[in-house]
């Protein structure tokens, strides 16, 4: 659950000083992704599309790293999925954009932001995911997204 809203200086000497996680922590801490689409909105709507994109693809990350893209859509993450997505393609990272992109497709091609519909979708016989995990690890292991995202943060 979001936090009221706390000044941060995140200028750039911060932002030259840490990690991509640090600079964007205050807006993560700031920002519901378990009180629905509407909440999530509102909270982001004081932050830059460039910030949005961010937090979306850290947590992301975070998910599937954790548990796989199943655990990213069930859980309340899975409502960042499009951002994710889009900053992956703004970042030139399309190899992680297309493994969002077929992960979307088997869940019928736009999987819902409401956590109880993308829920339901998940419950689809057959539906698996282990492919693009072990793709996504690959990769992961592979491109540093810690330093392009670094790189994201500096350029805008």
């Amino acid at each position: 659950m979001a936090s009221d809203p706390v000044e941060y200086n995140i200028d750039a000497e911060f932002i030259e000083g840490n990690d991509p996680w640090a600079i964007i922590e205050p807006v993560f801490l700031t920002v519901s992704i378990y009180d629905g689409v509407e909440k999530y909105e509102q909270d982001l709507s004081t932050y830059s599309q460039n910030q949005r994109l961010v937090l979306a693809c850290h947590l992301y990350m975070y998910e599937v790293n954790n548990g796989g893209h199943h655990q990213f859509y069930y859980n309340s993450t899975g409502i960042v999925w499009r951002d994710a997505l889009e900053c992956f393609n703004v970042m030139g990272a399309t190899e992680f954009s297309e493994i969002i992109e077929i992960s979307a497709e088997r869940l019928g091609g736009s999987p819902r932001l409401s956590i109880i519909e993308r829920n339901g979708t998940l419950d689809k016989p057959g539906l698996e995911f282990g492919d693009l995990d072990s793709r996504f690890y690959k990769l992961d292991s592979q491109l540093d997204i810690e330093k392009m995202l670094k790189d994201f943060i500096l350029d805008n």
